[in-house]
């Protein structure tokens, strides 16, 4: 953990026993998952482009990423009733990663793939895999709140995403050239990505559990529990005003990023005809700029209000499509070996790596600045229940205006759901500081 060490090196006070053994766990966590997001950054496109699968199915591809939030309502106070949560994430690791392996089983041959059988095969393997998140995105954000203090937390997290990201990068670009190689490559991937995400949250799991405020047993049953639940998170949206705003503009901006998220992907093969070692080296343009931004935006988000910092971050997102509209109607390109260079492609990956930094932070514990410690579970819950809602319809609605009406109609769509979402933000922010 030499990163570690480095970057703390000019505060070592600063920080306490129990945050540098947190501190390593983390880094070790986000460098394992850096790996397993590098092969994922290109899953869409691999099913695509190697499995030859429909729009919608790839719009179903990445909702199911995000459906699965909907159980949250249950998960929330399952997670809230387990005394050893150190076993329930080494549980969710062998039952929703582990069935990756399977894909070992995939045929080597292409034509074989195109079948409906394995398009929903594939399909199924990813919302097994995604349906572990509602039970380890809130836990990851209780145990961070829980062993890092408030000044270190945002600092603390960032440093942890840059090693995210770092090697997140490199794995995207390898993986992109070899599946340019060989397509089918992802067969033999995706069980050592299986193993990666068990490995990973065993080592979240050796985390400190104890919460810095006691919690008394529960006496009630589990469905009066989750009637508890459910009241409880509507109480922390009626009676936490900024938060409620902050969860209409990220309402607006979710319907956005998910109305063209898919459709972007479609743009890279239909509309710019990328071949995969181009979309990886985007990715990486992106990411080398999200690395070097993450420890500024670390600090600056403990520092200004949550709504401001997200009116930031949707700015950014704004200008990303803003810019892939203009690459649809002014294509200017270059070649450099294997990689097709649009300028104004460049451009939006610009915008879009000052973006992929601030919403590393906003997205994941942006809703933790709202309430106090032992809360953040319950915050954090309500942030990805909201998220699964706006999942049920926007990216099929986003493929749908697609096929309807074409790229430049989608991306006009997603730009002014955006700029509703900053409105809101800033007028809430300045009305209520």
């Amino acid at each position: 953990m030499k990163i570690a060490r480095f970057s703390l090196l000019k505060t070592p006070k600063a920080m306490n026993t129990g945050e540098s053994k947190t501190l390593k766990l983390h880094l070790a966590y986000s460098f394992i998952e850096g790996i397993i997001l590098g092969v994922l950054a290109l899953n869409e496109f691999v099913f695509l482009k190697s499995m030859n699968g429909s729009n919608y199915l790839m719009g179903m591809l990445f909702q199911s990423s995000m459906v699965v939030f909907l159980f949250l309502i249950f998960f929330n106070e399952f997670i809230n009733r387990t005394t050893n949560r150190g076993r329930l994430l080494r549980i969710t690791g062998i039952v929703t990663r582990g069935p990756l392996a399977l894909m070992l089983l995939f045929p080597a041959n292409a034509a074989l793939l195109t079948g409906e059988f394995y398009h929903m095969a594939f399909l199924s393997l990813f919302f097994i895999y995604y349906a572990g998140n509602p039970v380890i995105y809130p836990t990851i954000n209780q145990l961070l709140k829980n062993n890092y203090t408030h000044t270190n937390f945002g600092r603390f997290y960032s440093l942890a995403q840059s090693v995210n990201k770092a090697v997140m990068m490199v794995v995207t670009l390898l993986y992109g050239l070899w599946l340019d190689v060989n397509p089918m490559a992802f067969r033999w991937i995706f069980p050592l990505i299986s193993l990666l995400g068990i490995s990973s949250l065993w080592l979240l799991a050796a985390m400190d559990q104890t919460p810095q405020t006691a919690i008394p047993p529960t006496t009630t049953s589990f469905w009066k529990g989750v009637g508890a639940s459910a009241r409880r998170m509507k109480t922390i949206l009626t009676t936490n005003k900024p938060f409620r705003h902050f969860q209409i503009g990220m309402m607006f901006y979710g319907f956005s990023f998910m109305v063209s998220v898919t459709i972007i992907n479609i743009f890279f093969r239909e509309g710019l005809n990328l071949n995969y070692t181009s979309v990886a080296f985007y990715k990486n343009f992106y990411n080398i700029e999200a690395i070097l931004l993450l420890p500024f935006f670390g600090r600056l988000i403990g520092k200004i209000d949550p709504r401001l910092f997200a009116a930031i971050t949707f700015s950014a997102l704004l200008g990303y499509i803003a810019l892939l509209w203009v690459t649809e109607i002014r294509p200017y390109q270059t070649t450099l070996g294997n990689i097709h260079i649009y300028y104004f492609l460049m451009a939006a990956f610009l915008v879009y790596g000052f973006f992929a930094a601030t919403m590393a932070l906003l997205w994941n514990i942006g809703s933790a600045y709202f309430c106090k410690p032992e809360e953040s579970g319950d915050y954090q819950s309500v942030h990805l229940f909201l998220t699964a809602v706006r999942a049920l319809f926007a990216p099929l609605f986003g493929v749908w205006i697609y096929e309807m009406w074409g790229f430049s109609t989608t991306f006009a769509v997603a730009i002014a759901s955006l700029a509703a979402a900053i409105a809101i933000l800033l007028i809430s922010w300045y009305r209520n500081r």
